[in-house]
């Protein structure tokens, strides 16, 4: 008869923790080295970065964690070497640049005509307006964003943005494939203005070409809405007597609880 065996050891896992939006400021860190006792999962781990971080439990239930730039389901393993993000729901602007290794435009993988963007500097409207006008389409509809003045009766004197960029380009990619999916389009383009805008400056532009113009419609409300709910890019508005990071709705599928 075999003995049986010795459970393994606890193996370390050593990663890469991020913070971003009004986690970082809580957590007080950008990015830092964190050490798990493995073998563990999402769930577990995120347990752990919160015992180390106790005041980030003041998100309840809306922290969001990610693992290598991917919403994380709670049973997702964790590997040495993985990078973890945790941050608050997204606000669905535009964000400013996280990496500061990183070039003016970060393009995600495009198809054919498609383009997902995030960039420093100022959008001009119809210059990506135009990179989706072809021959075989009736129809193009661009949805303009930009800064307002005025929220809830108070002024606004300019926006902050920033974004998880890795994550956020291959979350508006993601959102491209689906709008091919959903709506009888051609072709989809996605531009995000980061860093610091002023008022009237455009923050966001999403230009969508179709055989159709019932389908451009449909598909450019479609990808506002959920660039708002997914895709990890905060704003922070600063007003005349204060500032405030602006979170959206959680996305309930993503998020982990801290109960």
């Amino acid at each position: 008869m075999k003995e049986p065996r010795e459970p393994a050891p606890d193996q370390q896992i050593n990663v890469r923790l991020l913070f971003f939006g009004a986690a970082r400021d809580v957590a007080g860190h950008n990015e830092v080295e964190f050490s798990l006792a493995g073998p563990i999962n999402a769930a577990h781990a995120f347990e752990e970065v919160l015992s180390a971080y106790p005041e980030l439990r003041r998100f309840g239930r809306s922290l969001l964690f990610a693992v290598n730039q991917e919403y994380a389901p709670t049973n997702r393993e964790i590997r040495d070497g993985d990078e973890l993000a945790l941050f608050p729901p997204v606000s669905g602007g535009s964000g400013e640049q996280a990496d500061p290794g990183t070039a003016d435009v970060l393009p995600a993988a495009m198809s054919a005509n498609d383009f997902f963007e995030l960039t420093l500097q100022p959008i001009d409207l119809g210059s990506v307006a135009r990179r989706i006008v072809l021959p075989e389409c009736g129809a193009t509809v661009t949805l303009d964003g930009y800064a307002r003045e005025w929220t809830r009766g108070r002024r606004t004197l300019y926006l902050i943005y920033e974004a998880y960029p890795a994550m956020a380009l291959g979350e508006m990619e993601r959102l491209g494939q689906q709008a091919h999916e959903r709506f009888e389009i051609a072709h989809i383009g996605i531009v995000h203005r980061t860093g610091r805008l002023e008022i009237g400056e455009t923050s966001v532009v999403i230009a969508v070409s179709a055989p159709h113009r019932r389908a451009a419609f449909e598909a450019c409300e479609w990808a506002i809405r959920e660039l708002k709910r997914t895709v990890p890019i905060w704003k922070k508005e600063v007003f005349e007597d204060g500032e405030v990071w602006v979170e959206g709705e959680s996305p309930t599928n993503f998020s982990l609880s801290t109960d």
